[in-house]
């Protein structure tokens, strides 16, 4: 499956479609976690409630 009609399908609310894009992006999340070279644990939660606010607010080309 494409990674656009992953999108579309996460967007519509497809909970394995949003564990798979979470899943894609979970290392980009923990490095941007590390703070100091430590991981912070709040910074993570942020960006990973970020990843989900940008899938529900997706906006496709027309």
């Amino acid at each position: 499956m494409s990674f656009d009609e992953l999108l579309y399908r996460a967007k519509a609310g497809d909970m394995d479609a949003k564990a798979e894009i979470f899943a894609m992006y979970r290392p980009l999340l923990i490095k941007y976690s590390l703070v100091n070279r430590r991981f912070d644990e709040d910074l993570y939660q942020e960006l990973a409630a970020e990843l989900m606010k940008c899938i529900r607010y997706f906006r496709d080309a027309e």
